[in-house]
């Protein structure tokens, strides 16, 4: 098989630098002579050789350019008279979140991802092109593996798969990857570490060290999901699966912190006969409940013993099962991450105390920073609903409920005085005797399954509700009536909700109307109310369904200038937009560098705050190894930075006259597309034939 697939390979590279009729003619001839099976395994074979061939390029390219860095974003701003401290004070309120999606643009198997992963790997202990035996017979066998595996998935993938393989993402990637990038991040802008002593220290240690802490930067860059709680045409999502959803990813973070917790705890083997410990430690020691002789002067050690049994506690408490390696002594849960991260403060303030911030070390420092940014939860989870599945629900539990009127024959204006008048009253429409349809049933169950996440983890676990195809006022208040009826939105004359209503704008119609749909939003006191008291209000703007409408220029001209109208909407009522940006992995779902696309989004609708949607392909792409990923998230926070705080690179006189010629060429564009997909018979089944959509689907 290999002498017949290099046979047709050469004779390919043949013809193609010299296209006579007998070259062409030996291809032919070869081609011919295999037959289906043979065929089948041919193909599979180029597959794996330009997969193999990639790997390679991608050890050989070279480094990133410093451009695409921190340093180097933080460099260029200082070339345009932007200095550190507003680069400090920006990053300080920032959020940045890549959010994992299980849009089913990815076909590979995650198996054939991880050989590559393994392949990858391997090739970093290679130099100049030369492997030593035991590595390049490694090499041979993995090569071997990902040959007999394989390469596509016989069946559709469940939300079960989905989340088993973000999660392998987020903990082989983010977990490592996020605390260490913080931590340098930190030490470029000369800031401080994570150690804050919390009580006064020694005269000696002062003497040694009489430097106050200096300011650290909260953990901007966090990862986000949508799996196991995006609901939006798929029945498959359900109360059951946001909470496997969120015991999953406890349990991977919370093993995460475990490991690290038994390896530092191994390691800070300090008698107190030769050293000195604060109070605060002394007391964690003295409460772990280990009471072993052998260890009875060794107050770190006893200390991050009765932490680990505690975390391992809540390991069980919120993973629904027990870690792998068992505490030594009994501990009572941590109620949150909170209270984890104040016992480990503490040990590093003892530290830090009586023999200086070196003595913390980068284990100790990064398991601090990956519990700030991970919490119990380790994404924050979105839910996300239709707009229409939301109408039929509140029109089932008011007319149940016996309240007037038949909403689902009402304008968006009378549903959205009808909606005011529900959420200002503390009365609840859900009657647990009543019978209701199967799809109210389901939604007031997942509203269940998430106030009972937000008591068992804190706010940070579920933070938005995403309304996909919002064209009114009505889409958000109705999702804010059914937080009501969980407890999440609590009446007043200054109403509070955990959780935040985001509208997804996603054709160009519905782009084009976000802007008055957000203008009467925000006009209603209680909902500006709202979005003051949280700091902002996000909005999210859907590429795939606008380039559907009207091409992939049309569609990302309609998005600029939707992103343009909203910020110039939230400025002049005072307050602040966050974007949501739906992009994808491939071109017609919006992808392409993320590093351009953070750049390129208007003036003054980023600053320091963005969020996007990592789908498909993309995902395996960006964080299939800790090292690509690195890159990836760094390259995110650079663009962000400068899209942020860059002065404008246009005179408005230019961008004004480009804005215009924009204008036009999507206007040609447009008419050009649909002319083609929508106005050309038979273009529908001429696209199944020729495209592979039906296997990728």
């Amino acid at each position: 098989m290999f002498a017949a697939i290099e046979g047709v390979r050469q004779a390919s590279v043949a013809a193609h630098r010299s296209p006579d009729a007998a070259a062409t003619a030996a291809l032919s001839a070869r081609l011919e002579q295999l037959d289906l099976g043979d065929t089948l395994r041919f193909v599979r074979g180029f597959l794996l050789f330009s997969l193999l061939a990639n790997l390679a390029e991608d050890r050989t390219s070279p480094e990133a350019p410093r451009t695409t860095t921190l340093a180097g974003a933080i460099d260029s701003l200082a070339e345009s008279g932007v200095d550190r401290a507003a680069v400090v004070g920006l990053l300080g309120q920032a959020l940045i979140a890549p959010v994992l999606t299980a849009h089913p643009t990815e076909v590979r198997r995650k198996s054939m991802i991880d050989r590559e992963a393994s392949i990858a790997a391997l090739m970093t202990d290679c130099r100049a092109g030369a492997c030593d035996p035991a590595t390049e017979a490694e090499l041979t066998r993995q090569i071997t593996i990902l040959w007999q595996t394989r390469p596509l998935r016989a069946v559709k993938p469940v939300v079960t798969d989905e989340i088993q393989s973000a999660l392998s993402y987020l903990a082989t990637s983010f977990l490592p990857v996020l605390p260490m990038l913080h931590a340098r991040w930190e030490a470029l802008l000369g800031l401080g570490t994570t150690q804050t002593p919390s009580e006064p220290r020694s005269s000696r240690a002062q003497s040694r060290d009489a430097q106050p802490a200096p300011q650290s930067l909260p953990p901007f860059l966090r990862p986000g999901s949508w799996i196991g709680g995006d609901r939006d045409g798929n029945p498959n999502v359900d109360a059951a699966t946001l909470e496997a959803a969120l015991a999953a990813q406890a349990g991977v973070a919370i093993g995460h912190y475990l490991t690290e917790l038994n390896a530092i705890g191994a390691e800070l083997s300090m008698s107190s006969a030769m050293t000195i410990v604060s109070p605060a430690l002394a007391a964690l020691a003295q409460n772990s409940g280990d009471n072993a002789a052998s260890r009875a002067d060794e107050p770190y050690r006893r200390a991050l013993i009765g932490i680990y049994a505690r975390t391992a506690a809540a390991h069980i408490r919120l993973a629904g099962r027990a870690p792998p390696l068992a505490a030594m002594v009994a501990g009572t849960p941590y109620p949150r991450a909170a209270d984890l991260l104040a016992d480990l403060q503490t040990v590093a303030a003892s530290l830090a105390s009586h023999g200086g911030t070196a003595m913390v070390g980068v284990r100790l420092d990064h398991l601090i920073r990956a519990v700030r940014i991970f919490g119990f939860h380790l994404a924050t989870l979105d839910l996300r609903q239709n707009a229409d599945v939301h109408a039929r629900v509140i029109a089932e539990l008011l007319s149940v409920a016996g309240v007037p009127g038949d909403y689902a024959a009402m304008d968006d204006a009378a549903r959205t005085r009808l909606l005011g008048t529900e959420l200002a009253s503390p009365r609840l429409l859900f009657n647990p005797h009543a019978n209701y349809s199967a799809e109210t049933l389901g939604e007031m169950a997942i509203l269940r399954a998430a106030a009972a996440a937000h008591a068992r983890f804190g706010p940070e676990v579920i933070r938005a509700y995403v309304v996909s195809k919002t064209s009114g006022v009505s889409n958000l208040l109705e999702v804010y009536v059914l937080l009501k009826e969980v407890g999440l939105y609590i009446p007043g004359e200054i109403p509070s909700c955990t959780i935040m209503a985001v509208p997804l704008f996603e054709t160009i119609a519905d782009l084009q109307a976000a802007p008055q749909v957000m203008a009467d939003y925000l006009d209603r006191p209680k909902a500006a109310a709202l979005a003051a008291a949280r700091g902002h209000q996000e909005v999210m703007i859907g590429y795939s369904d606008s380039n559907k409408d009207g091409g992939y220029l049309t569609s990302n001209w309609s998005l600029h200038e939707g992103a343009l109208a909203l910020a110039d909407v939230f400025a002049a009522r005072r307050l602040r937009m966050q974007l949501f940006h739906g992009r994808g992995g491939a071109v017609g779902r919006g992808g392409g560098p993320a590093f351009d696309a953070i750049r390129a989004q208007p003036q003054g609708t980023v600053m320091g705050r963005i969020r996007i949607t990592e789908q498909g392909e993309v995902i395996a792409s960006k964080y299939g190894n800790p090292r690509i990923a690195e890159t990836s998230l760094e390259t995110m926070a650079a663009a962000t930075l400068l899209a942020s705080l860059e002065p404008p690179r246009l005179a408005p006189a230019d961008f004004a006259r480009f804005r215009a010629a924009m204008a036009t060429i999507s206007a040609a564009a447009c008419t050009a597309y649909r002319g083609l997909v929508y106005e050309t018979p038979g273009f529908n089944a001429f696209f199944r034939a020729a495209t592979p959509i039906t296997e990728i689907a």
